[in-house]
């Protein structure tokens, strides 16, 4: 399979956001991408929840574009490193589970 191009964009709200985060992001999922054709992209979106009901929680949003059908992640936690993972292992979750089911044709209506 070819490998085709990988729009990748990573949007940070928070203050001082780390390249360590944004490097992950960008290596898993790409690593999820590779011998495959159905990723032509994803973005990421880190912010920081502010109030009185939630002070230093933090929710990170994985959208992976996905042919034929997209897919989108969104996690809370208390460190922005939580909820990146989270969100991203939800995403690759999801990717493989969909993958799964686009293979076994014989299930399919």
């Amino acid at each position: 399979m070819t490998m085709i191009d990988f729009e990748f964009e990573f949007t940070s709200e928070i203050p001082d956001p780390d390249d360590a985060l944004r490097a992950e992001a960008y290596d898993r999922l790409l690593a999820l991408s590779e011998g495959h054709d159905d990723l032509i992209g994803a973005s990421v979106t880190l912010e920081e929840l502010t109030g009185v009901t939630t002070p230093h929680h933090y929710e990170a949003t994985v959208v992976v574009f996905k042919r034929p059908d997209n897919v989108a992640a969104k996690e809370k936690a208390e460190t922005a490193e939580g909820a990146l993972k989270g969100a991203l292992g939800a995403a690759e979750r999801q990717v493989r589970e969909l993958r799964e089911r686009l293979r076994e044709t014989w299930k399919q209506p």
